[in-house]
């Protein structure tokens, strides 16, 4: 009989390897990621999300005309049908817009006449469509709470650009336009993180691009995950004045209270997103008036260097990102939908690749329970 294979605790997966992947590279002890073996800082300052995207999904950058014709495939998926219009606005004004998003992607399937086959070309058409419609779901669901008519996507505009528009119902500036753009790029894919992996597990078991992506969303919501860049925003708002960031940070580092945006389980050097974020969250500011939340936050991370950057603790992307959204008037809780938006891409460039070589991904666990208890029938308990 053949020896069973060694098995090890690993808590959190922290050591382990689930697989290979040719989508994103990270070093956290040297502050690197690539994606695509190309650095993310160049990417920020050169490229486009379209381009982003199309990097991602075929593992090489497009030529002027392939990315012609991706963004002409992305921008005819742009509209909502009638009938997710209709769910949208029937839901409670109250409630979480990722709770909306997770909902609508996983109503996506319910028009899709492909929703049930698993081919790759059909999970990547499936892709396309979420990619291209979650912005519109999003805005959509702002304005519907905000008593707003919903502003139909322009097929002229680029994703970041048409996102603003539907948002707030006139074009944005180029700056505003490509601040958000930038934080696409950014948070595009980001390894193995937790709701890559759900989405992979998800796609593994023969599921569809659908289910894989809810499952993704609905894992982005945490706290400990995406949600982290709006509890950044409410701790800004919650410390007030400059004079007050020191006694804050002080007390909150004797008190062993996280201060929201720092520190990451892969880095251990300064996060590779949050160097060209910072400027241009500086450059937002000012555009829109909102310096004094800059420089508030620089402040902060300013007493965080002094005292905990030696142990590695270093603003991580959320940081600068919370400033960025909040200058371009965003709500707080659309925050994490805007990264949703984004990871999309990464979400699915996994899912792809993992349909592409499967293996249905099933760990174990080390059981602690006991053994060879007796059933005692109810009559005696």
């Amino acid at each position: 009989m053949p020896e069973a294979p060694a098995m090890h605790i690993d808590k959190g997966l922290d050591n382990t390897i689930i697989g290979e992947s040719r989508k994103s590279f990270i070093d956290g002890q040297a502050g690197v990621l690539e994606y695509v073996g190309i650095d993310i800082d160049e990417l920020a300052r050169n490229s486009t999300f379209e381009e982003v995207v199309f990097l991602l999904w075929n593992d090489r950058l497009p030529t002027s005309s392939e990315l012609e014709s991706f963004e002409a495939e992305l921008r005819l998926e742009y509209p909502l049908s009638q009938g997710v219009i209709e769910m949208i606005k029937g839901i409670p004004h109250e409630a979480s817009p990722m709770h909306v998003l997770r909902t609508v992607v996983s109503g996506l399937a319910l028009e899709d006449e492909e929703c049930n086959d698993q081919s790759f070309e059909s999970e990547r058409r499936k892709a396309v469509r979420v990619l291209s419609k979650t912005p519109a779901i999003i805005a959509a669901f702002d304005r519907c709470r905000r008593g707003l008519e919903i502003v139909d996507p322009d097929p002229n505009l680029n994703i970041a650009t048409n996102f603003l528009w539907m948002l707030n119902g006139e074009v944005p500036g180029e700056a505003s336009a490509r601040a958000i753009d930038v934080c696409l790029i950014l948070h595009a894919d980001h390894g193995i993180n937790a709701s890559t992996f759900a989405a992979m597990v998800t796609i593994a078991t023969q599921s569809d691009m659908y289910s894989a992506l809810t499952s993704a969303v609905g894992t982005l919501r945490g706290p400990l995950h995406g949600g982290a860049n709006e509890r950044v925003m409410n701790m800004l708002q919650s410390i007030g004045d400059l004079d007050d960031v020191e006694p804050f940070v002080m007390d909150s580092l004797k008190n062993k209270t996280k201060i929201m945006g720092f520190g990451h389980r892969v880095y251990k050097a300064l996060d590779p997103r949050a160097k060209y974020l910072k400027t241009f969250a500086e450059r937002i500011a000012e555009e829109t008036g909102n310096t004094d939340l800059y420089v508030l936050s620089t402040r902060i991370q300013d007493i965080m260097d002094r005292e905990v950057g030696a142990k590695g603790i270093y603003p991580n992307v959320d940081f600068y990102s919370a400033t960025t959204y909040f200058s371009l008037g965003l709500a707080i809780d659309l925050f994490t939908p805007v990264f949703a938006m984004s990871r999309n891409a990464g979400w699915a460039a996994h899912s792809l690749e993992q349909h592409q070589d499967n293996r249905l991904i099933r760990p174990r666990c080390q059981y602690t329970g006991d053994h060879a208890v007796e059933y005692v029938p109810i009559n005696e308990r």
